[in-house]
């Protein structure tokens, strides 16, 4: 009888137990951060994460020297602090001793272990390795010479000053891997990655999903003490088309979208930039400053005469509305470039540059076809589809100053050749900053930088102009190199071989239970502190 007694009571046991097992799992896949791309991901090596969505991903996998935070400040990361020498060519970092790679079985017998400043050694060895062919081999182009002192203390000696040094190194080209993964034959590192990030590597199907799972062994804490992330796992699907990625967010089944596509952009915002009412209660609204800065480049060499007179150019600066653009064309997310190449939040913006000065372009025009005798000068803008729109802006706003400007559409990588090339006359670009220094745009116009071997596309030169550069290079004083740059990008203005056309905003619309993702003007994806209610 008491075996029969038992047996309810046992049942009830069970029932209780799988509920609260149902409930925990559910607990858990609520803690998932869902997002789509629309491009794939190349690789999973941060040695090759040249691309967004790549370096998305390796932001939750990996970690650096240093890291920025959403003010672009440049903050320990498993360096827990550093020194620079007077001369600003030695860099002496101090370790973290708390810091785990992600478990594996490549480590035996324990499957992990501390990272010490010989992976550091290790890792930007990889980027110099000319077999590895990483395209971050860049970032160490001023650099003589690195090593571990010893376990804790890694030391990178300069050929020159830089003082842009140390944001280089928050690139996720210089995260730290361990090398018994690539000393294992077979081991593919590319899609199965090793880090020390605040996630860990769980699937990848190629263009199909990405998931990324929490990592116990994380070292960062918030302010209260608990570990971070907050996450479980995060999970990336790639949907080629952006409307249908959106659909998706609408529906609820993802939790973050970023940026505007053409295609949804009238759908959820308003003409002047707000949440259309119908997503007010649903969605949250992310904006803020983006180093991009997009324009329009002339070959300054190259056979177009009409191209080659600078009144031209600055007729063409001066000769439509940069605000008006912004707000009928982008919705006002954007800022109107009137104040040279150099985006807004860097130092060394504010430049002069060219406002919207209908007559004087008009004057511009009339004296170049007086004197030239050439009443019709041929000019033909070179861009892609996705901003066609601003291309027939301009065409119509130039037509009321007098020239007949021709739109020439071309597929993003005809236009990319082209431009590199030489054979794109003017043309449509974008430049988004890879570290937050200004030396980044002014790069675009040192003589020595031509294309194709350099980003000086526009091949303009001017030996004033390469002198200030350099003499930045050698000033250790932010404040005096920000004036050096505020400098050139007058000059460059004055010459105008470009167009600014606006500094980019970053967008971004999430559910309403995602809290902490914030934005930063790099758009970096930083989901060590998103919390999903």
């Amino acid at each position: 009888m008491r075996q029969f007694l038992k047996y309810p009571y046992f049942v009830a046991f069970l029932l209780i137990l799988s509920s609260c097992s149902k409930k925990t799992e559910e607990d858990r896949s609520n803690l998932v951060f869902r997002y789509n791309e629309n491009a794939a991901v190349n690789s999973l090596d941060p040695a090759f994460a040249k691309i967004r969505p790549s370096i998305w991903v390796c932001n939750q996998l990996y970690n650096g020297l240093v890291q920025l935070d959403d003010n672009l400040r440049i903050k320990p990361d498993i360096a827990k602090r550093w020194s620079i020498s007077p001369d600003g060519k030695t860099y002496s970092f101090t370790l973290r001793k708390d810091v785990y790679f992600h478990q594996n079985k490549i480590f035996v017998p324990n499957s992990t272990r501390i990272v010490t400043a010989h992976d550091f050694e290790y890792s930007l060895n990889r980027l110099r390795d000319e077999k590895v062919a990483s395209p971050g081999g860049w970032i160490l182009q001023n650099v003589k010479g690195f090593k571990a002192v010893n376990d804790s203390v890694f030391e990178i000696k300069l050929a020159k000053t830089f003082p842009a040094f140390l944001g280089l190194l928050t690139m996720k080209y210089a995260s730290v891997v361990p090398h018994e993964a690539f000393e294992l034959p077979g081991y593919d590192f590319r899609s199965n990655p090793i880090g020390t990030g605040p996630f860990q590597f769980k699937i990848w199907e190629e263009s199909v999903k990405l998931v990324l799972r929490k990592n116990p062994l994380y070292y960062e804490h918030d302010e209260n003490g608990t570990q971070l992330p907050y996450l479980e796992a995060v999970a990336v699907t790639f949907l080629p088309d952006k409307q249908s990625g959106f659909l998706q967010f609408v529906q609820g089944k993802l939790d973050f979208v970023s940026g505007l596509d053409p295609s949804y952009k009238d759908e959820i915002l308003t003409p002047r930039g707000e949440l259309q009412p119908k997503y007010k209660d649903n969605v949250t609204m992310i904006t803020g400053p983006y180093l991009n800065t997009e324009y329009m480049g002339f070959r300054m060499d190259g056979d177009n005469p009409a191209i080659k007179d600078r009144r031209l150019r600055q007729a063409l600066n001066y000769g439509f509305d940069r605000d008006k653009m912004i707000l009928y064309l982008r919705n006002g997310m954007g800022i109107g470039a009137e104040h040279g190449i150099i985006p807004t939040g860097l130092g060394g913006h504010g430049a002069k540059g060219y406002n919207y000065n209908l007559q004087k372009a008009r004057d511009l025009v009339a004296a170049y076809k007086k004197e030239t005798g050439n009443a019709n000068p041929k000019i033909q803008m070179s861009t892609t589809a996705s901003y066609l729109d601003i291309a027939e802006y301009l065409q119509r706003e130039w037509q009321k100053i007098g020239l007949n400007v021709e739109v020439d559409v071309n597929p993003p990588t005809t236009l990319t050749q082209s431009i590199a090339t030489g054979k794109a006359s003017f043309f449509k670009a974008t430049w988004i900053a890879d570290y937050p220094d200004a030396e980044n745009y002014l790069s675009l116009f040192y003589s020595k930088n031509f294309s194709p071997g350099g980003p000086d596309y526009t091949h303009f030169s001017s030996p004033e102009f390469d002198k200030l550069y350099e003499a930045a290079f050698l000033e250790t004083d932010d404040t005096k190199r920000f004036e050096l740059y505020k400098q050139m990008d007058a000059l460059v203005m004055e010459q105008a071989p470009v167009i600014p056309l606006f500094y980019d905003k970053a967008s971004r619309f999430t559910q309403k239970n995602i809290t902490g993702l914030g934005i930063n003007p790099l758009n970096l994806l930083i989901l060590k502190r998103v919390k999903k209610n």
